[in-house]
């Protein structure tokens, strides 16, 4: 097979196995003193000056020099593989869910309690899309080399390894890096997720050579960059890692900035609204996996249970739960799931930051419990929990009496 047909027939595999998007781009080779004008992407050439103005945060891993430099991820590295996979559900997105405690709370568990209700990140609610994507990665090297008689080597990585997936997608033609540095494809918007597979094998590039990436269609719109409650956008194309909801609840060990606890909001792994917001989302298909829809529990931990009218979900989830959770609870009903990533103390610590944020009536029963959750977690053993509980009873105590309110 020719490098063209090889490629053609990874793509064609790739959708068989249920990736919507695939694209090959080849790795430029090192940079050496004999090639000291090696073309680099723009975004690759950009990520030192990125770096130094510490905007990654405390995501050190994100300097190595195999992220700048594809072809050190692999000796003889040849192709890039990117594949995309979409996620987005029928549910509601962040904005349109009402901020109202009582209505949330009947959208998102089928009850009709007054309990105040957080926001997990879309890409969350199900099971991990690391195991599900590189299940399908290992079928899909499998088939390669089933169907290529010459050895080649390959490795793949699931937003876990030394490789930018986004600035690849762009450059195999599946789309554009939006104004919230998110990838976009015209027809199935940004809800996508990534895997990038290395290999030795000569693979024909999905754009031909000249043939520039997809046009950046964000044009005058900024309504990302506006809908940023933490202002994370310092100009378009740029994102300030250390005031991204998604790095603060989920990235951040430590404590998350008290300027910016407030404008977290109820939001307990990840954050949505940047996507949200963008009109190429508003028509964007859904997913065909079940293993993305939200889980649910019910006191059995019946995460498999379709019934949307049962029991906690991770749609719109129920904040009193999830700050309640011991280290085994949590241990338990996030096994399998990217919700781990954040750890037990990281979610509970931002379950009190959204109770803090909840806007609950003084007079209202859900007041008093959340009052005494959190009085039990400010003597918590661990001060980082100790600190945030501490943080949300101030907030809550700020509330507001209703007026006319007669006891």
């Amino acid at each position: 097979m020719t490098p063209a047909e090889r490629s053609r027939w990874i793509c064609e595999r790739a959708c068989a196995l249920g990736f919507e998007l695939c694209g090959v781009v080849s790795v430029a080779p090192a940079s050496t003193t004999d090639n000291p004008a090696r073309a680099v992407p723009e975004e690759l050439a950009r990520l030192p000056e990125w770096l130094a103005r510490g905007y990654a945060g405390e995501m050190n891993y994100l300097s190595g020099p195999r992220r700048a430099d594809p072809s050190l991820i692999l000796e003889g590295a040849r192709t890039l593989i990117v594949v995309a996979l979409n996620y987005n559900t029928d549910d509601p997105y962040s904005t349109d869910v009402p901020l109202d405690t009582t209505s949330a709370g009947a959208t998102s568990a089928g009850s009709n309690d007054d309990s105040p209700r957080g926001w997990i990140s879309r890409y969350a609610w199900g099971d991990d899309y690391h195991e599900i994507l590189s299940e399908k990665l290992t079928a899909l090297v499998a088939a390669m080399r089933a169907q290529f008689g010459e050895p080649f080597d390959a490795r793949f990585y699931v937003d876990t390894g030394p490789v930018i997936e986004r600035i690849v997608a762009k450059y195999a033609g599946l789309g554009w890096l939006a104004k919230n540095t998110c990838l976009i494809n015209e027809q199935l918007g940004s809800w996508l997720f990534l895997g990038v597979i290395v290999t030795t094998l000569e693979l024909a590039p999905s754009l031909p050579l000249g043939e520039p990436p997809a046009p950046d269609l964000c044009g005058n719109c900024r309504l990302c960059l506006d809908a940023c409650p933490t202002q994370a956008f310092p100009e378009p194309y740029v994102l300030d890692a250390r005031r991204c909801i998604s790095y603060l609840t989920i990235e951040l060990r430590g404590s998350i900035p008290e300027e910016l606890r407030a404008n977290v909001g109820r939001a307990v792994i990840g954050c949505d609204i940047c996507q949200d917001v963008c009109p190429w989302n508003r028509k964007a298909p859904t997913t065909r996996l079940a293993e993305f829809l939200p889980r649910k529990s019910d006191a059995r931990e019946n995460w498999r249970d379709q019934t949307k009218n049962s029991g906690y979900s991770l749609f719109s989830p129920n904040l009193e739960w999830l700050a309640s959770l011991t280290q085994e609870d949590f241990s338990r009903i996030f096994r399998g799931s990217a919700v781990k990533r954040a750890k037990w103390r990281g979610l509970v610590r931002n379950a009190c930051i959204a109770l803090g944020n909840s806007q609950v009536a003084r007079e209202s029963e859900a007041y008093q419990r959340i009052s005494l959750l959190l009085s039990r977690l400010v003597d918590s053993e661990d001060a980082l929990i100790a600190e945030h509980a501490r943080w949300a009873l101030a907030q809550l105590a700020l509330q507001e009496p209703l007026v006319g309110f007669s006891g």
